[in-house]
């Protein structure tokens, strides 16, 4: 787990920023589906662009007190950037915790739009061979968590005794062996893979899932998780750009917005404050694609919510399935 940072929040009651992790989808590969990727990254989305602004965001991360790096196989070249930034940081390296995913391949080739299929899923024992490898070259021996990404009820990473042997003997080596989940069947997934034993052990011990305002459904399932010892990590918890300040103008979000202004706090860092608020919630990642966001990301961790002030977002929560389906309409861009 990452350190806590020299400095405490301003507000004692509020989560620590070392509760606070980055993940590097949106600044990995030249298209994802984050709105405002228009403003967000250089004119020119090339290799070396891309390069220095993922090391300005880790470097700026670190400083701040953020303790857990999150990448992925099919981030485009997400893991090849930390995995830079770690070897040239040695100092700073040596008090992170990182985690990656695997399970699916990146195909985009570096395009940011007009690709039929960007990454291509597949949770096989021949995936993980593969991508276990990739992954321990790029990122040598930072490796403390290692998911299998976006587990579905219906993945063979649930049921698949051979890959199963295959993680037990990472986690053996002192890996962090766990899933992350997508889809309105989050709580299935999470609860499926809380019941896998390998020699009558539990194989998982971590998960990151979608929670946010607007999707809330994973919650109960992450729970019993968070109690099963499991570590908790939150993605998305700004809805892929639908509760920044800029995107969250209409009529569903002016509780959102109305609390916002209510705390002096941007729409961004209430929607992350909302999910360090949840108490199974261990790390909360900022997607952050410029040090201008993350720097506004991380001042959740200032924000103390009362009970009444998550009451107050409650409403927001839209049906798993709605949710999802708005989700998968997003452009890549």
């Amino acid at each position: 787990m990452p350190t806590p940072p020299a400095a405490a929040p301003t507000d004692p009651a509020a989560p620590s920023l070392a509760r606070f992790g980055l993940g590097t989808a949106a600044v990995g590969r030249p298209g994802y589906i984050t709105l405002g990727r228009a403003v967000d990254l250089p004119a020119e989305r090339s290799v070396a662009a891309l390069r220095e602004r993922t090391h300005q965001l880790l470097d700026a991360a670190h400083a701040a007190g953020v303790r857990y790096f999150d990448t992925a196989r099919s981030y485009g070249r997400a893991e090849e950037f930390v995995g830079e930034w770690l070897a040239t940081r040695p100092e700073a390296a040596a008090d992170l915790t990182v985690g990656s995913k695997w399970g699916y391949t990146y195909t985009a080739d570096w395009q940011a739009s007009g690709v039929p299929v960007h990454e291509v899923k597949e949770h096989s024992v021949a995936v993980f061979d593969r991508q276990i490898k990739e992954t321990r070259a790029l990122l040598g021996r930072h490796l403390d968590v290692y998911l299998v990404h976006s587990v579905t009820p219906d993945s063979p990473a649930l049921t698949d005794p051979a890959l199963h042997e295959r993680l037990a003997a990472l986690a053996a080596e002192g890996v962090r062996v766990g899933l992350s989940t997508s889809g309105p069947a989050q709580a299935a997934a999470i609860r499926a893979a809380l019941a896998v034993t390998v020699a009558g052990r539990p194989l998982f011990a971590a998960v990151q899932a979608t929670w946010n305002p607007l999707e809330t459904s994973a919650g109960p399932a992450l729970a019993e998780a968070h109690a099963a010892g499991w570590l908790v990590v939150v993605k998305e918890g700004m809805a892929n750009g639908r509760l920044a300040d800029r995107n969250a103008t209409g009529p569903d979000t002016t509780a959102l917005r109305n609390l916002a202004g209510r705390l002096g706090a941007s729409c961004d860092a209430l929607a992350l404050a909302a999910v360090a608020a949840q108490p199974w919630a261990d790390l909360v990642l900022s997607g952050a694609a410029t040090p201008a966001q993350l720097a506004s990301n991380l001042t959740a961790a200032g924000l103390a919510l009362a009970p009444a002030d998550l009451a107050v977002l409650a409403p927001l929560a839209e049906p798993a399935e709605a949710y999802w389906r708005t989700r998968a309409a997003l452009p890549w861009a």
